[in-house]
């Protein structure tokens, strides 16, 4: 392998990977390959083995219940599952990608981070609003201190598993908007609800999706939902930041599922081709569709290295954030296109839902949109390059 060769992959790493790659199999895609035309849930029991395999607790430190590892095992892992099914691979950032913003102080909050790490903890994100996404200035919904108790009203959008999470997290304005620099006074707050409900005083409906089956996406109305006033002193008004220092990490892990898809619609369109005959030979002797092929697998496995030498970046300690931008952008445009060749290559059997591929293809398309649409990724980037444009 390439990545062996370039000294990324360690005995370690490999049997890891393998491991994950056997269960997306054998436990996975049996799954998504059942649930996700019904648009089910993914089941409780499959988030609970991946708690056993330590999935939601890769980045989490050891002293706190997790594997201690690095964003490249995190993005390793994620790809593997996401041969499967996107939303299984998106699950695990409700533990990796959110134990630092469990609340509390001493044992409680270790004890929290432990059953995070366990994947019986888990967290939903609501940061968009109806009219805000990328721009942060736009964010309405807010929180008013009552005593020791935050007072939270106003409305989210995009919200995942905001009913089978443990907490929300929920980004409100807590002071009023400063027009030079609106990304500050915004404060993350926690707030924690029985699993399986929505939390008290949130009213709510799932959005109809065209894909990311496997969990809902909620619009949330927030009407005086109190809360206790659990946020450390020193991250008022500072959510921005705390969201901005994930970021990278969040981009590397989008660019990982978008590898994923990519390649487990490749293993089907060759598995297809070799299996499927017209004109009295498999349609893998046709010039044509070989060559889909070899373009599809030099696609990814481009997106897979420079995916590689982010999450290094990334575990060195070093800014990386116009690299993030550059591997999520490449990774999901790169999805699109090979998830849509691979179900070309299967034909009419392609827009069936009795083979997976039409699932990447509309997965895929998603990962273009979440994280920072591409557009954005390419602003972060152009900047980077050129400075940033006036007046903008």
């Amino acid at each position: 392998m390439m990545s062996e060769a370039q000294g990324y992959m360690t005995e370690e790493r490999l049997a890891f990977q393998q491991q994950a790659r056997d269960f997306t199999n054998k436990e996975v895609l049996p799954v998504a390959n059942r649930l996700d035309p019904e648009k089910g849930d993914i089941p409780r029991a499959l988030i609970d083995q991946m708690g056993e395999m330590g999935y939601f607790g890769i980045t989490i430190p050891e002293e706190f219940g997790g594997l201690g590892l690095g964003c490249f095992e995190y993005c390793m892992i994620s790809e593997e599952l996401a041969r499967g099914w996107m939303s299984v691979a998106s699950i695990v950032a409700r533990g990796n990608g959110f134990y630092k913003l469990v609340p509390g102080v001493g044992e409680e909050r270790t004890r929290q981070i432990e059953a995070m790490a366990r994947g019986q903890y888990l967290g939903a994100f609501a940061m968009s609003e109806p009219q805000t996404g990328s721009d942060v200035s736009g964010i309405a919904c807010r929180a008013r201190r009552d005593g020791d108790e935050w007072v939270i009203n106003g409305n989210k959008y995009w919200c995942t598993f905001a009913d089978g999470a443990d907490f929300i997290y929920v980004v409100c304005r807590t002071e009023p908007l400063n027009e030079a620099k609106p990304h500050l006074g915004l404060t993350g707050i926690v707030v924690e609800k029985p699993r399986g409900e929505l939390p008290k005083g949130v009213q709510g409906s799932p959005i109809p999706k065209i894909g990311y089956f496997g969990w809902k996406t909620w619009e949330l109305a927030f009407d005086n939902v109190r809360v206790p006033m659990n946020t450390p002193d020193d991250k008022l008004g500072k959510a921005f930041y705390s969201i901005a220092t994930g970021l990278e990490k969040a981009r590397a892990h989008t660019a990982a599922r978008s590898v994923g898809q990519a390649q487990g619609a490749l293993d089907q369109a060759i598995a297809y081709a070799k299996e499927r005959r017209q004109f009295k030979k498999p349609i893998a002797e046709f010039q044509a569709i070989r060559f889909k092929i070899a373009t599809m697998a030099t696609e990814i496995e481009a997106a897979r290295q420079l995916m590689y030498h982010v999450c290094t970046l990334i575990d060195q300690g070093q800014r990386s954030d116009k690299e993030a931008a550059m591997v999520k952008y490449f990774a999901a445009e790169m999805a699109e296109r090979v998830t849509s060749e691979a179900l070309q290559i299967l034909g009419g059997a392609g827009f069936t839902t009795l083979y997976p591929v039409e699932r990447y293809w509309r997965d895929a398309r998603l990962s273009k949109i979440f994280e920072g649409t591409s557009e954005i990724q390419q602003r972060i980037i152009s900047d980077h390059l050129l400075g940033k444009a006036e007046g903008v």
